[in-house]
C-alpha cells in the first residue's frame, strides 16, 4: 500500500470508487461545510496528471499508466491529419471512430484487464472515448443520478468486490456557471450522492472518493494570441489552459520567442522541455510524441488561450488543464461502511 492511500483501504474485501469529476482539493477545502458527509472521510489529496483534464486523467485512473504511456495527451489531440476532440472522438467533419479506432489509439486495458462494473451515464456507453479508456468493462449505465446508489447496491449484491462509479455534475456546473450559488448547490448534491451510496453499502465495504482535476475561475479572462504568434502556427491543439501550438516547419524557435510575451500569465514551454522534465511520465513512444505541439502555453494566471475550433455551446466560466494547485490537487478520501 502506498503511503498516500487512506488506511481503511488496507485489507478491504469490497471497494467502491466514486469519481466526482471536477472536484479539486482546494475547492473542496474551501467549501467543506457544504459537504459534511465527505468531510468526515479520512485521507488527504493527491496530484492528478498533466494536462489536468478529464480525458487524460480518467485514462490514467483506469489504466494506472502515465499519459506518455497511454497516449491520451489532452482534450484536443493532433492525430497527424486532423486535430481530434477526444471526448467527442471527432473533428469539425464528424465522427473519427473508423479512421482512428479508439481501441487502437489507446490499447492499454483498464483495470489490468479485469471486467469491472462501471456505473456511468448511459448515453456515454459505446462512445469513442468510452471505448478508448473503458474497453471490456461491465457497463451499468445510469440515466438519473439518483439511480447511482441503487446500481452500486445491485452490483455488490451480485457478488462484485470492486465497483467504479462516475458522476460529472460538479464539473458541468463549474464550467457553465463558475463558482457561486449554483456551484454551492451542486456540491451539496454531490455530497448527498456520497451519503446515499454510503447508506446502501454492506458493512465493511470501503467507499473511496477522488477526482480527475480541479477548476480555475477564468470568466472573461480569454487571451487571443497575437498576430505575430499566429503567423508562425500551422494549427493548435490541447485546450485553453494547456494550449499546444504547432509551428510552421523550421520556425519553432521563432514561435517560442514570440510566445515569451505571455510569460506573465503562462509557462511558455517547448516540446523538448516537456519531454526532458517528463511532464507526461518517464516513458513515451515516438508515435505519442508526435501528438504534441512545438510550444505550449500553460496558464498560471486565471486566463485561457482562445482557439476558434476549441469552442462549444457556451463560454466556459471555470476551466482546467494547467499545473496550478487549484487544478492539480484532487481529494483521495475514504471511509468504511458500518
Amino acid at each position: 500500500m502506498p503511503a498516500w492511500m487512506p488506511a481503511v483501504v488496507q485489507g478491504a474485501e469490497r471497494i467502491v470508487l466514486l469519481l466526482l469529476d471536477g472536484l479539486g482539493w482546494n475547492q473542496f477545502q474551501s467549501h467543506a461545510a457544504l459537504m459534511p458527509t465527505l468531510s468526515q472521510f479520512g485521507g488527504s489529496y493527491i496530484t492528478t496528471v498533466a494536462p489536468s483534464t478529464t480525458a487524460t486523467a480518467l485514462t490514467s485512473l483506469v489504466t494506472g499508466l502515465s499519459p506518455g504511456e497511454h497516449g491520451i495527451l489532452g482534450y484536443r489531440m493532433d492525430m497527424g491529419d486532423t486535430v481530434m476532440n477526444v471526448l467527442r472522438w471527432g473533428d469539425e467533419q464528424g465522427d473519427l471512430r473508423r479512421r482512428y479506432p479508439p481501441e487502437i489509439v489507446q490499447s492499454c486495458p483498464p483495470f489490468l484487464g479485469s471486467s469491472v462494473p462501471v456505473i456511468s451515464k448511459a448515453e456515454l456507453e459505446g462512445s469513442g472515448f468510452t471505448n478508448a479508456h473503458l474497453s471490456g468493462v461491465k457497463a451499468m449505465g445510469w440515466r438519473a443520478a439518483s439511480s447511482i446508489p441503487l446500481i452500486v447496491r445491485d452490483a455488490l449484491a451480485a457478488g462484485e468486490n470492486f465497483v467504479y462509479a462516475y458522476y460529472d455534475g460538479v464539473d458541468k456546473i463549474a464550467h457553465e456557471r463558475g463558482f457561486g450559488d449554483y456551484y454551492d448547490a451542486e456540491l451539496q448534491t454531490a455530497d448527498k450522492l456520497v451519503a446515499d451510496i454510503l447508506s446502501v453499502l454492506p458493512t465493511d465495504t470501503v467507499l473511496i472518493v477522488t477526482a480527475d482535476h480541479g477548476q480555475v475561475h477564468v470568466g472573461d479572462g480569454t487571451i487571443f494570441p497575437s498576430r505575430d504568434v499566429l503567423d508562425l502556427v500551422r494549427h493548435q491543439s490541447g485546450e485553453g489552459r494547456f494550449r499546444w501550438l504547432h509551428s510552421i516547419r523550421g520556425r519553432e524557435s521563432a514561435l517560442s520567442e514570440a510566445c515569451s510575451q505571455y510569460n506573465d500569465v503562462a509557462w511558455v514551454v517547448t516540446r523538448n522541455q516537456v519531454l526532458d522534465e517528463q511532464w507526461f511520465g518517464p516513458r513515451i513512444s515516438d508515435e505519442i510524441k508526435r501528438r504534441m505541439g512545438d510550444v505550449a502555453l500553460v496558464a498560471h494566471a486565471p486566463v485561457s488561450f482562445d482557439e476558434p475550433l476549441d469552442g462549444g455551446a457556451f463560454q466556459l466560466v471555470c476551466r482546467h488543464g494547467s499545473l496550478t494547485a487549484d487544478e492539480m490537487l484532487v481529494p483521495l478520501l475514504a471511509t468504511v461502511a458500518s
